[in-house]
């Protein structure tokens, strides 16, 4: 429950004693058990003993994210307009970003028409076959990796599930190849909550210098790329002082459009790959519930769904600001606090979901708040469906006997409560050892 009326006590740990959420990532879905206990809306410690908050049970966090006191653009955060934020700390990376997923309002639906303008339904299933095409070419150089490795053992996130959605983002938005490689390198720095501050600064230029770079390449011979699309909607370059478009306005129209090309880019792949990832490792875990999809009981499409449900690839996403004091089942959330929601908390609410909520079960249909709510729901959750979907299909009909090559307790998390997944994933194609 979201209102404006005073807090009711919580039985339990006092609020006043915040949770100091692990840079590392470890132990994810233990820590939201444990926040969940202590209610829908709890006290936090960010990296540089930033205080916060966490939202984490679905209904309340389903109503948070949709509440119309609650912003997204970062002149909303108190301690950042105050000055009580250190310039060069990392997480402000991703706060400060002007783009769509940090507008507001007007602001916000103007950015997003013009996004949906060029990221159309029709462009998005033209993408159908290339996902296809280089899903067979993927796992073919999986299987050559599995058979130059002395025990048979590939890192199917590294030879499958990264390169698989990396490529497509970026041939849908007219990146050269040559790029490829070093985006995935620097969204995967702004993404950690392990980086130290010079280098989450640092990935964050070198990748707006990178897009500046294509997006005046794309200005200057246009494509039929969605980079192209979006500065047609934009209108990027096309001030001119005869006219009622300024150099500062044009300016702004630029750094708007390679914000959320930066944006794109790393929720584009960063988090198809730990869908992919997550989903496979889940099925592996889960032979019973892999047997099911086989027989046509479920399908690869429901597979992918309980996977966004039971292992979000996103955890704890930032951020969002009260613009007034809101009252989250109990918790006052101050005006102008951070507040990070957390998909992976949500995902297994026993209050949503029932005693089994932390069951894999690919007859559920159930749904989830994975891809957001509201006015901010991902545009790319049609792209994340269909490539992962493909994925699957394509990787169980060819290695119908692949499994996990080591024991699900040896996966390391990659270092993040931001991402969910873990940083690699060893598999065999001929069945477990």
């Amino acid at each position: 429950m979201i209102d404006g009326q005073s807090p009711v006590p919580h039985d339990g740990p006092s609020p006043d004693a915040p949770h100091r959420l692990d840079p590392a990532g470890a132990c994810q879905h233990a820590v939201n058990e444990e926040l969940r206990a202590r209610g829908a809306a709890v006290p936090i410690l960010l990296p540089g003993d930033v205080p916060a908050y966490a939202i984490t049970r679905h209904k309340e966090l389903k109503d948070f994210v949709g509440h119309p006191d609650v912003a997204k653009n970062a002149r909303h955060f108190a301690a950042l307009q105050n000055g009580e934020l250190p310039p060069d700390w990392p997480m402000g990376t991703l706060a400060t970003i002007r783009g769509l997923v940090t507008a507001d309002g007007d602001d916000h639906k103007r950015l997003r028409s013009l996004v949906t303008r060029a990221f159309t339904p029709r462009r998005v299933e033209a993408m159908r076959p290339v996902v296809h095409e280089l899903t067979e070419t993927l796992l073919d150089r999986l299987a050559a990796a599995a058979a130059a490795d002395p025990d048979g053992v590939a890192d199917l996130r590294r030879s499958f599930a990264l390169p698989l959605p990396l490529s497509v983002i970026c041939q849908l938005l007219g990146v050269d190849a040559e790029y490829q490689d070093r985006l995935h390198e620097l969204s995967n720095e702004m993404v950690s909550t392990e980086t130290v501050p010079e280098r989450a600064l640092a990935a964050k230029h070198e990748m707006m210098a990178v897009l500046s770079q294509v997006v005046a390449a794309r200005l200057k011979s246009p494509g039929d790329d969605l980079t192209s699309a979006l500065i047609a909607s934009w209108d990027v370059g096309g001030g001119d002082s005869e006219n009622d478009r300024t150099e500062t306005s044009d300016r702004r129209s630029e750094q708007e459009l390679i914000g959320t090309l930066l944006l794109m880019i790393i929720a584009g792949h960063e988090t198809t790959l730990n869908l992919i990832t997550n989903t496979v490792r889940a099925l592996c875990n889960h032979r019973d519930q892999l047997d099911l999809v086989r027989s046509g009981a479920a399908t690869w499409a429901e597979a992918v769904e309980e996977t966004l449900r039971y292992d979000s690839p996103v955890s704890f996403f930032p951020f969002r600001y009260p613009t007034t004091d809101l009252t989250v089942d109990g918790t006052v959330i101050p005006k102008g606090a951070p507040v990070l929601v957390s998909y992976t908390s949500a995902g297994r609410d026993e209050r949503a979901y029932g005693q089994g909520a932390d069951r894999f079960d690919v007859t559920r249909r159930a749904r989830h708040l994975s891809f957001g709510h509201g006015a901010h729901f991902c545009l790319g959750a049609q792209l994340a469906r269909m490539e992962a979907v493909i994925a699957l299909e394509g990787l169980f009909t060819r290695f119908p006997n692949l499994d996990l090559a080591v024991p699900d307790d040896r996966l390391i998390p990659h270092a993040s409560f931001i991402g969910n997944s873990p940083v690699n994933l060893p598999i065999t194609l001929t069945g477990r050892p």
